[in-house]
């Protein structure tokens, strides 16, 4: 497994941007796929973007709508989430996962989780 850990979070103005990142120790990093989930309070955890090992692949949740996107820097062992023109709906806290099944991470049950970073966006 990895340890990650994410930052970047804080409270924001709806239509403004932020970007996270997650920065991952252990071990190989680029054997790893990566991706962001989120949990606003009272609702289920969801998933948000998800990204390959070598970062040709991405996927995002439908209400990303062109919005967010994901990419990693393997030398530097960090993965980033780019988000724009962000709504009130987008507050949660956003996790940062990995794990060398690609499925399995897009499915939720990824073997490594950060410990979560706080995202607030007033309107």
């Amino acid at each position: 497994q990895v340890q990650l850990v994410e930052s970047g979070g804080g409270l924001v103005q709806a239509g403004t941007s932020l970007r996270l990142s997650c920065a991952a120790s252990g071990h190989s990093f680029n054997r790893y796929c990566m991706g962001w989930f989120r949990q606003a309070p009272g609702k289920e955890r969801e998933f948000v973007a998800g990204i390959g090992w070598a970062g040709g692949v991405t996927d995002y949740a439908a209400f990303v709508e062109g919005r967010f996107t994901i990419s990693r820097d393997n030398a530097k062992n960090t993965m980033y989430l780019q988000m724009n023109s962000l709504k009130p709906e987008d507050t949660a806290v956003y996790y940062c996962v990995a794990d060398p099944n690609y499925s399995m991470l897009v499915g939720g049950i990824a073997g490594s989780w950060g410990q979560g970073t706080q995202v607030t966006v007033s309107s």
